[in-house]
């Protein structure tokens, strides 16, 4: 049985990414599977990922909206 992660709130995920995006935290708190490309890619995905947040792009795993 899968469990799914609860929804996160939009600017939480924000300030998470903006401060440690680098490591992927906020990926896996969003329930991504692939939270580890973050830190392989030295910030860059972390970067992309801070974009997507503040103009409403990305959503959780399961395509759920961010709250």
């Amino acid at each position: 049985m899968e469990t799914t992660k609860p929804v996160q709130p939009k600017m939480t995920m924000i300030l998470i990414c903006f401060f440690l995006g680098g490591f992927g935290i906020h990926r896996l708190m969003m329930g991504y599977s692939n939270w580890w490309l973050c830190p392989l890619i030295c910030g860059i995905m972390g970067l992309i990922d801070f974009i997507k947040l503040l103009t409403g792009g990305m959503k959780m795993a399961d395509g759920r909206d961010l709250i």
